[in-house]
């Protein structure tokens, strides 16, 4: 997988699934995964756009040396905008992929021409749930990949279903990495007050069974940004929405960026 160092010295793997000629779209995967979440999108309309995948720091093969917070992800996303030679993309994020979209569209709202989020929040993350984030990374720091973090991981994110590939590549999870990552999601900011200032199109979707965040959080955010598309609300989705649904959720998004490119 190719890797660019951003002028702020971070590096980041990345894949580019199309060419110049072809519109381009960024997409953002959840915690705990990579790129590689986004296979069923890549392979459903990967011909029709130029679809860019990235490893988020601390995930798949972007390292964290240090702290972060989704502000600094998002600041990866546009050098890597900026290394490819693409002025303006549509932007899918996943949940944690939805916190950097969003920080993207306020960062730099010239950049992003469309914004897709699935299964995400604006909101902090709420304080009890914070906590018991943390201290399963304390338990991570402690013992290692143990059967019940694991499970703990797939039920929320996953509806419980068993990934073996994905459980393989979360056992093999660097533990420094991993409690970087930790704290950037439960630590996170709120950005509720600022979503009147996201001005691009967006599309809002999210899993009636989505475990980690109600679909008022979803609500929320349809109210905020002023040129958000009605909720599309998929029933029996998952919190990983565009790899656990993708049958659902991928003619949404087809429709939708050729609408916005």
């Amino acid at each position: 997988m190719p890797t660019i160092t951003t002028d702020r010295g971070q590096q980041v793997h990345y894949r580019d699934h199309g060419s110049d000629g072809q519109p381009a779209v960024l997409l953002l995967h959840s915690f705990f995964m990579d790129g590689e979440m986004f296979a069923a999108q890549v392979a459903d309309f990967g011909s029709e756009f130029r679809l860019i995948t990235m490893d988020e720091r601390a995930h798949g093969g972007t390292p964290a040396d240090a702290p972060f917070d989704y502000w600094d992800v998002a600041h990866d996303a546009l050098a890597l905008l900026d290394h490819l030679g693409i002025a303006r993309a549509a932007v899918i994020g996943t949940s944690q992929g939805g916190f950097i979209g969003m920080r993207m569209a306020l960062l730099a709202p010239e950049r992003v021409a469309a914004l897709a989020l699935l299964g995400t929040s604006a909101a902090a993350e709420a304080p009890e749930v914070a906590a018991a984030y943390r201290q399963s990374a304390a338990v991570w720091a402690e013992q290692g990949p143990v059967d019940a973090l694991i499970e703990q991981t797939a039920a929320i994110c996953l509806g419980g279903a068993r990934h073996p590939e994905w459980e393989r590549k979360w056992r093999a999870y660097p533990t420094e990495q991993v409690l970087l990552a930790i704290e950037a999601l439960a630590g996170r900011d709120d950005i509720v007050a600022r979503l009147p200032e996201i001005t691009c199109p967006a599309l809002v979707l999210h899993g009636t069974d989505d475990a980690a965040y109600a679909v008022a959080a979803a609500e929320q955010i349809v109210a905020g940004i002023p040129k958000s598309e009605p909720l599309v609300t998929v029933e029996s989705g998952k919190h990983f929405l565009s790899f656990t649904n993708a049958e659902a959720v991928d003619p949404h998004l087809r429709t939708f960026l050729h609408a916005q490119l």
